[in-house]
């Protein structure tokens, strides 16, 4: 009988296996989210350090120059395995009558002046183009030539060759050759997110595949396509369906005396409506939320105890030391090992935060 407890076991063994390489795990997970926020680091970092034997704090930054991998946008702006490249592309720009996206006026002349300039920083264009501005996503204003920049970003033209203070750098992009069929790239892409993010409930993942499939198939249309050929397992759960990629095999070990700290945006945690129908509580991300509003705090990260998420922790690290904040959902465990458990992530977090 398909069980919680069966559920919880999947979700983890699937996701957290056993500690690689880092281009072992970059190339087989072929995604990790990034977030700007250091707290006490960036998520990307947070989610390679359960992955990776002896992760330090930015060895992703370091070792991009090397790594198969783009910044791009999957389900979720990161890092993505540059052999997704032709099922991402090419993107519906949804202004043009046929969706081709054709670069004009100040993109057109920022692409023109990156092919004959190779790696440019977005200060590079100022001097040539000025330093106008103009309206963002986001309601604000940026300056008009690093717009251009990301608009050629997000159709495929120019990628990010890395990244300086924060800041990224941009280089033309390879060519993105013949298209592949729209159902393809669509059931490509639907199996890549449900193997990241498996098992995920049914509704979530039409949900999260909806923007990313836009312009090729229904999310909905490609999701029962792949359930009905058998590409997807399907397993109904307190009356949620699930779904996983058929060619994953099942998880029976029984999970570590061990606690973790997780990132908000770890594939464990991502769905916030499978997280409470696993733990039996709502995990909230308070970073954008007023200070005074907060119930868990600035950037609390959840805390795994064997197979159970029974709490978060606030992190700091100054002076090469780490203060770890602990709250919890229920009452704190009693035994002794997990107290020795805990001292022990706050170890391993200490010298992933310590600069090699």
């Amino acid at each position: 009988m398909t069980t919680v407890a069966w559920l919880r076991q999947q979700a983890l063994g699937w996701s957290l296996g056993v500690h690689r390489s880092l281009p072992d795990v970059v190339a087989d997970l072929e995604f990790v989210q990034y977030d700007p926020i250091r707290s006490p680091a960036r998520a990307q970092d947070l989610i390679l350090r359960h992955r990776v034997g002896d992760y330090r704090v930015g060895d992703l930054d370091r070792s991009y120059p090397e790594l198969d991998v783009d910044e791009d946008y999957l389900y979720a702006y990161g890092f993505v395995a540059r052999r997704l490249r032709p099922v991402l592309y090419p993107r519906r720009h949804r202004h043009s009558p046929d969706g081709r996206y054709r670069p004009e006026g100040l993109a057109a002349d920022v692409l023109a002046f990156v092919r004959g300039h190779g790696v440019t920083h977005p200060r590079d264009l100022n001097a040539h183009f000025g330093t106008s501005r103009a309206q963002n996503g986001w309601g604000g204003t940026s300056q008009a030539t690093t717009l251009a920049l990301e608009h050629l970003h997000h159709f495929g033209l120019l990628r990010v060759a890395r990244r300086e203070g924060g800041v990224r750098l941009y280089e033309p992009a390879a060519p993105l050759g013949r298209a592949m069929a729209p159902a393809k790239r669509a059931a490509t892409l639907v199996l890549r997110v449900a193997r990241n993010l498996a098992p995920i409930s049914e509704s979530a993942l039409f949900k999260t595949m909806t923007y990313v499939v836009r312009g090729l198939v229904p999310a909905r249309t490609v999701v029962k396509e792949l359930v009905a050929s058998g590409a997807l397992e399907s397993r109904d759960i307190d009356g949620i369906r699930y779904v996983w990629p058929a060619d994953l095999e099942p998880v029976d070990t029984e999970p570590a005396a061990q606690v973790r700290l997780l990132a908000p945006f770890d594939p464990v945690v991502w769905d916030r409506s499978r997280f409470e129908h696993l733990w039996g509580w709502p995990y909230r991300f308070e970073a954008y939320v007023p200070a005074a509003k907060r119930t868990m705090g600035y950037y609390a990260m959840p805390l795994l105890w064997r197979d159970h998420v029974i709490g978060w922790a606030n992190c700091t690290y100054e002076g090469g030391k780490t203060t770890v904040d602990v709250g919890f959902a229920g009452s704190r465990p009693r035994q002794r090992a997990f107290t020795t458990a805990l001292d022990e992530e706050k170890l391993r977090l200490t010298t992933f935060l310590t600069p090699r």
